[in-house]
């Protein structure tokens, strides 16, 4: 059986009444110029708008193409189509806007731009905080809920694009819970309840597993995933941000579920914080440290959950424990003391964080090797293959992403073996 195509898809949603005539037409033409753009395009503006074309497509052959998340996915095309056609190339993770519009777009390399949900409510929370621009925030917060479409027993902010191995649509915790937060804020400050149904109709997929929701069970309560389409990878900066919000909605809302919602995984939270601390550094995942901006988004996002809950101890140590490995020189220590003459050798070492670790060999105080590479935390080697027999003096120099450096000196010996 052929796949559904898109005026297809556009046809029967017309027949079935989910649409109307005018958005049928408007719609249609939209891809049909979008698909004219595209033979005129060459190298990159071409790709990028045939990744925007494919993802539609793609949608109306998975029956995903419903009347909710049709605005979304055309509005993508039109923005694109416009931008490819005239506007500069971007670089990775450039955000874009556009005239008449409060929404934030991301460029997503062999994506096209996007629609950038956390960048957007983060902006709705910016606006908040200034204080002086409620106008503003209105116009962002009804033109977002305009593109929400039903999911999980409720509402979500989809994401339209593959990203890590994730096919369209997905959500995410941290974008919804951003999302919620920015709802209850502004149905106080702007006096406007109806941004509370907003928020509550949002809690569906903390409710739900993935990959309709982000809920994952645990013995003592839920975590709650940064990507639906990956129920394994846990990320705790998202969690944690989720869990600012779900407590601002519950708190300001005065609403029971919110609160059991907020109540599960702040029981995890406190399982998992602990094993994010490698004890000289955050964890992004477990296994892999945050880059800089993470692990300062981490302390600061730690910082509010420790302002929030009624036992804040184990949020307000680890913030502090962070802001302090922000100031710490990383910790080097050698390993090796021997080397063979003319084989394959190594310098091995241990580092307590992800460090740039540059390794120089000298012979009687002048240098015969030199090296650099990036470290995560843990044991790890440079290769090289000695040429004399003697004493090496090695000094190892680590540069960690905040700027700190630790150095330590040793010496290998290099032997004739045989």
């Amino acid at each position: 059986m052929a796949a559904t195509t898109v005026p297809a898809a556009l046809d029967a949603l017309l027949a079935a009444g989910a649409i109307d005539q005018p958005h049928h037409d408007a719609w249609t033409q939209s891809f049909d110029d979008a698909k004219k753009t595209l033979k005129k395009l060459h190298g990159a503006r071409r790709r990028q708008l045939g990744a925007v074309l494919d993802n539609t497509r793609a949608l109306a052959a998975g029956d995903l193409l419903t009347a909710a998340r049709a605005p979304l996915a055309f509005l993508t095309l039109q923005r694109n189509r416009a931008w490819w056609a005239g506007g500069p190339l971007l670089r990775y993770g450039q955000r874009v806007s556009f005239a008449g519009s409060q929404l934030v777009w991301q460029y997503y390399p062999g994506q096209g731009i996007q629609v950038q949900w956390l960048g957007t409510f983060g902006r709705a929370n910016g606006l908040w905080q200034a204080k002086t621009r409620d106008p503003e925030l209105r116009a962002l917060l009804d033109e977002a809920s305009r593109l929400a479409v039903p999911r999980a027993g409720g509402i979500a902010w989809e994401s339209m694009f593959g990203f890590g191995g994730g096919r369209p649509p997905w959500v995410s915790a941290l974008t919804q819970g951003t999302a919620i937060q920015a709802y209850s804020r502004a149905a106080v400050r702007l006096q406007n309840p109806p941004y509370f149904e907003i928020a509550r109709a949002a809690l569906g997929i903390f409710r739900t597993p993935p990959p309709e929701g982000v809920r994952v069970d645990t013995p003592v309560g839920a975590h709650y995933l940064q990507y639906s389409f990956n129920a394994g990878l846990h990320i705790l900066n998202g969690f944690v941000q989720a869990l600012n919000g779900l407590f601002d909605f519950a708190s300001l809302a005065n609403d029971a579920e919110g609160r059991a919602l907020f109540a599960a995984g702040e029981a995890q939270a406190r399982v998992e914080v602990p094993t994010f601390d490698t004890g000289a550094w955050s964890l992004y995942q477990p296994g892999k440290e945050s880059d800089l901006g993470y692990h300062e988004l981490l302390r600061d996002f730690m910082r509010s959950l420790c302002a929030r809950v009624p036992d804040p101890t184990v949020y307000c140590i680890e913030a502090d424990k962070l802001t302090t490995y922000l100031r710490q020189p990383p910790v080097l220590a050698l390993k090796s003391t021997a080397a063979q003459l003319r084989k394959p050798s190594k310098v091995t070492f241990t580092i307590n964080k992800v460090s740039t670790v540059t390794v120089t060999l000298l012979r009687a105080g002048k240098p015969v090797f030199s090296r650099s590479a990036r470290f995560g935390y843990g044991r790890h080697a440079f290769a090289f293959r000695p040429r004399k027999r003697g004493a090496l003096e090695v000094r190892l120099r680590a540069v960690d992403l905040a700027g700190n450096v630790g150095a330590v000196a040793g010496r290998i010996v290099v032997r004739k073996v045989g």
